[in-house]
């Protein structure tokens, strides 16, 4: 099992060492390495190759029985981080028609930052011919009584255990338990608990995999416009697997992602970024680093503005300037001044956001401004081990 589970496809996207050492640990060995498509891949010229080689190994995998099955199941997880602390979710399955992605949306389940619609092409390719999802979306409930998780922990000996084993490349440890009838019925009520009658209420916020989850609602609006809204009811593509946690989870951190520019004129890039930013009342700083040092730079913020909006609204505009060069979101501080002591390359270092701050955010504004948060820090992930059919056969 430490073989077969592997992090987030969007993680260590410049560090090819990583991947390299999680190719060379899984070997030959049957592993979700081979049924997923890491981000660092994505711009290679034999992406192609590897989407159709993630597809027939999925279903070389189901022809081989590989995968047990649990019906109608929700899973208990106990995640100890590389920190030690334990953090629980909930895995189970979302209904993508209480899901929208669009800044404003009402609906029950609702991203938490500015969706890039270019990014969700991609990913479609990865997604529209697969039989299998692997999940790495994890979604974030404000249940401040503990309504949901309530009595899991001290019952867990009496659930089946379906996995349990260290995670690789230093991920932590993984106990997973299949949850009973009675606890599954709990659940739901809890979740009509946390609605409370409100009008408008917002159940879950999109924690992690905002686009994987805009991606499977993409699929998904493409299957019911080829077979019909009716036949699309009872599909199980209708549906994505995900993992819930309580945003009050005390081994929950939110972590800033910082952002690094490549292939670019570093000396001109700060040069911009003073001109744009610096002012007579400047009441907010970030940090410029390159090779040459690290540099405070102010700005002005208005009132409830993030940073990380304010520094990637101006980043956007400069890099349709600069088409030369690209930029790079990295969930650690050491992996970003590592990086921005490449040549040609800057990084960008930030206070981030509270969790208290999250919910009611989205509720007002209707999303964040693009990879504003990171729940923990890289090796924190969820790691892709369970997996569901999309597909009918």
């Amino acid at each position: 099992m430490s073989k077969w589970a592997v992090i987030a496809c969007d993680q260590f996207t410049s560090d090819e060492s990583y991947w390299s050492k999680v190719e060379s640990f899984v070997g030959e060995s049957r592993s979700a390495l081979r049924i997923t498509l890491p981000e660092i891949y994505l711009e290679k010229d034999n992406v192609d190759s590897r989407i159709a080689a993630v597809n027939e190994t999925m279903k070389a995998y189901l022809d081989e029985g590989i995968f047990r099955t649990l019906e109608n199941a929700f899973v208990y997880i106990e995640r100890t981080q590389p920190d030690g602390r334990i953090r629980r979710g909930i895995l189970g399955r979302v209904d993508l028609e209480e899901y929208d992605y669009r800044k404003g949306a009402d609906t029950l389940v609702r991203a938490t930052e500015g969706t890039v619609l270019s990014r969700i092409p991609p990913r479609v390719k990865i997604r529209r011919n697969a039989p299998l999802e692997l999940p790495h979306v994890m979604l974030l409930a404000d249940d401040k009584e503990n309504v949901l998780f309530a009595t899991l922990d001290e019952k867990k000996d009496t659930f089946e255990k379906v996995y349990d084993f260290d995670l690789m490349m230093g991920g932590g440890h993984i106990v997973g338990y299949r949850l009973p009838a009675d606890q599954t019925e709990r659940i739901l009520a809890a979740q009509e608990t946390l609605m409370g009658g409100k009008d408008n209420p917002l159940l879950f916020a999109v924690g992690d995999g905002n686009h994987s989850l805009a991606t499977a609602k993409e699929c998904y609006t493409l299957l019911k416009q080829s077979i019909g809204e009716e036949k699309a009811k009872n599909h199980p593509a209708r549906y994505a697997l995900v993992e819930a946690v309580n945003i009050h989870d005390a081994a929950l951190d939110f972590e800033p992602i910082y952002r690094v520019i490549f292939d670019c004129d570093t000396e001109e890039l700060k040069k911009d970024l003073k001109a744009h930013f610096e002012a007579a009342d400047n009441n907010a700083f970030f940090e410029y680093v390159t090779k040459e040092g690290r540099e405070q730079i102010p700005m002005t913020l208005a009132e409830g503005q993030l940073i990380v909006g304010a520094l990637q609204d101006y980043l956007d505009e400069w890099l349709k300037a600069h088409p030369a060069a690209r930029v790079d979101y990295i969930h650690e501080e050491g992996e970003t001044v590592a990086l921005a002591q490449k040549d040609h390359a800057a990084g960008f270092l930030f206070t981030g956001m509270g969790k208290a701050d999250l919910f009611p955010a989205v509720a007002a504004s209707g999303s964040l401004p693009r990879k504003t948060f990171s729940m923990g820090v890289s090796r924190d992930k969820r790691y892709y081990l369970e997996a569901r059919r999309i597909t009918e056969h």
